[in-house]
């Protein structure tokens, strides 16, 4: 999140209006998967915190590289609590994606520690999101408040009880639907059975209906395209580990396939 002005969109206002976008999960503690896959073009990656070992200074840093090559930082906190989003917030992420916000209770909260006005996030701006203090108390409240961004992730079966008023939360800029943790909470055969694939409609549903995007995360080109059509405008696509996975599975069969001619 950049504490300036620029004359160009920021993320926030990207995603907010809709723009097609495309980001990854970094998994990998280390500053050159973000180097790379900013350098590539992707216009967001998600530090995930929660499913990979970062802690605070590897956050840091790996923030520092998205800023580096000019793609935006987020980060997926290992928990839903103020104390999480405060930390990576005060080192200068774009925004967060908070897991599990399965009630509009859950969601006015995580909301209110994102925003400072109309809300109770921490004050620092001798942080990098306020440039170390080179930016005063109010022009760096104003701009958190307009740019960092606030993504909750449904992927509980309670949550879709309550979806409209979790959706309706202000200060919440837009939801991810989490497939993987609805499918195995519901027990479903797989993310396309035909209770999943009426999770995400309802969802996707409740967003357009308060003017608010989805984000997703997909497997390929043709999964993003039929999305795309349901009203989801911000895609992810693998990781940093998966696509090295992918890369590394390809050069081995290749060139292991020379030697069985």
């Amino acid at each position: 999140m950049s504490s300036g002005s620029d004359s160009k969109p920021g993320f926030r206002q990207r995603f907010c209006g809709g723009d097609h976008l495309v980001g990854t999960f970094i998994k990998t503690p280390a500053t050159h998967p973000v180097e790379i896959i900013g350098g590539v073009g992707f216009d967001f990656v998600i530090i995930d915190e929660e499913h990979a070992p970062w802690d605070r200074v590897t956050i840091d840093a790996a923030l520092l590289a998205a800023r580096a090559s000019g793609t935006a930082g987020l980060v997926r906190v290992a928990e839903p609590t103020p104390s999480k989003i405060l930390s990576v917030l005060d080192d200068g992420a774009t925004g967060v994606l908070v897991p599990h916000v399965s009630s509009p209770a859950k969601a006015r909260e995580v909301a209110a520690a994102c925003r400072y006005r109309g809300g109770k996030r921490g004050f620092s701006n001798t942080t990098r999101a306020g440039r170390f203090g080179a930016v005063g108390m109010w022009d760096h409240v104003a701009a958190a408040d307009r740019d960092v961004t606030l993504i909750a992730m449904i992927e509980d079966p309670e949550a879709l009880d309550e979806i409209d008023a979790i959706v309706a939360t202000e200060g919440l800029d837009g939801v991810f639907v989490g497939r993987g943790d609805l499918s195995v909470a519901l027990q479903a055969s797989g993310m396309d059975a035909p209770e999943i694939v009426g999770a995400c409609e309802k969802i996707i549903a409740a967003a357009k209906g308060v003017n608010k995007p989805v984000a997703m995360m997909v497997a390929n080109a043709d999964e993003a395209r039929r999305f795309r059509a349901m009203g989801v405008s911000a895609f992810i696509v693998s990781s940093d580990q998966g696509f090295m996975r992918q890369a590394a599975l390809k050069a081995y069969s290749d060139i292991a396939a020379v030697g069985a001619r």
